[in-house]
């Protein structure tokens, strides 16, 4: 597994970090002991670098990830790079966001208590909070940080205005945004300023929350508990046009002994300013046939012809916490 510096954190992280959102109860149902099994698996071939969040279940996704790594973080826990994220709350009418800085003070906490550890290597505020002061949650943050419960902050779905802001008070050192071949907005303002102010970047999505799979198809039906089942993007025009370009782009990679999703991660991971590119998977052989694609290349000749067949998608736009 190849590694990389992650922005200036100092942190040498795997190159693909195994997200946990699938873990948090917003996919569907799935069988704990597989997940646990994929865990251990993405640990075996090399992945030190696990992300979740409090809002994956509110607690859920960190506990069982927490679980499933009890063994490596009681022996090995410098090997690991352990982030979350909070900043989102329950309410009456779902989630909103919360990043005053009571919420973050009790939500690392929670964290902590729930992953089993005593501090967390990475900790990212969720989302941007409008209702708080960017000095008031960056300047929470480094109270936590000060205090040894935290090592380094980052920001999840943040602008390049917005990580400015912020940085005004506590340097962003990361950034987690969403990126894949469908969804590329972060190219034009986001990823130029990460690169110009040395932060670093671990995406989510690359796999398009399943579309650039190959699994997918227009009769494929998602559980009433699967976010997508509510999603434009998995329904109508705008998915049968994508899961046509996905067909294309399998005939691409086939031919360059790869599989669709290998092509998709190996993409994003060529992309100039991404450091890390997170995949979730709750099954083991996802794990292999993904992490794969971090010593997959693709020449220039390569990436000009998945330009080329991108041109047919429809560009998508992600989920939000609030709901879809």
């Amino acid at each position: 597994m190849r590694s990389t510096t992650l922005g200036t954190t100092g942190l040498q992280v795997s190159r693909i970090a195994l997200g946990t959102w699938q873990l948090g109860g917003d996919w569907g149902d799935f069988a704990e002991d597989e997940a646990k099994a994929a865990i251990h698996r993405a640990r075996e071939l090399g992945v030190n670098f696990f992300d979740t969040a409090q809002a994956y279940g509110f607690g859920a996704s960190e506990r069982l990830l927490g679980a499933a790594l009890r063994s490596e973080l009681r022996w090995h826990r410098d090997e690991l790079v352990i982030a979350t994220k909070g900043g989102l709350r329950r309410t009456a009418a779902g989630i909103a966001r919360d990043a005053s800085p009571e919420a973050l003070r009790e939500g690392v906490d929670a964290s902590l208590t729930a992953l089993g550890v005593d501090h967390i290597d990475l900790y990212q505020v969720h989302w941007p909070d409008p209702k708080v002061p960017f000095a008031e949650t960056a300047g929470a943050l480094k109270e936590l940080v000060e205090a040894g419960k935290i090592r380094h902050v980052g920001v999840s779905n943040y602008s390049a205005e917005q990580m400015a802001d912020f940085s005004r008070t506590l340097p962003v050192e990361t950034l987690q945004p969403p990126y894949h071949l469908f969804r590329r907005e972060i190219e034009d303002t986001v990823l130029p300023y990460t690169r110009q102010h040395g932060i670093g970047v671990l995406v989510y999505g690359p796999l398009a929350h399943g579309m650039l799979t190959g699994i997918l198809s227009e009769e494929t039906v998602f559980s009433a508990d699967d976010w997508r089942a509510k999603s434009s993007v998995f329904r109508g025009e705008t998915y049968g046009r994508n899961l046509a370009v996905v067909r294309e782009l399998q005939e691409f990679a086939a031919f360059r002994d790869m599989t669709v999703s290998q092509l998709a991660v190996a993409w994003t991971l060529a992309q100039p300013g991404v450091d890390v590119a997170i995949v979730g998977t709750r099954r083991a052989h996802h794990v292999e046939d993904s992490l794969a694609a971090a010593d997959m290349s693709l020449d220039e000749g390569d990436l000009k012809e998945i330009d080329s067949i991108m041109a047919a998608a429809a560009p998508v736009a992600g989920p939000s916490p609030e709901g879809v």
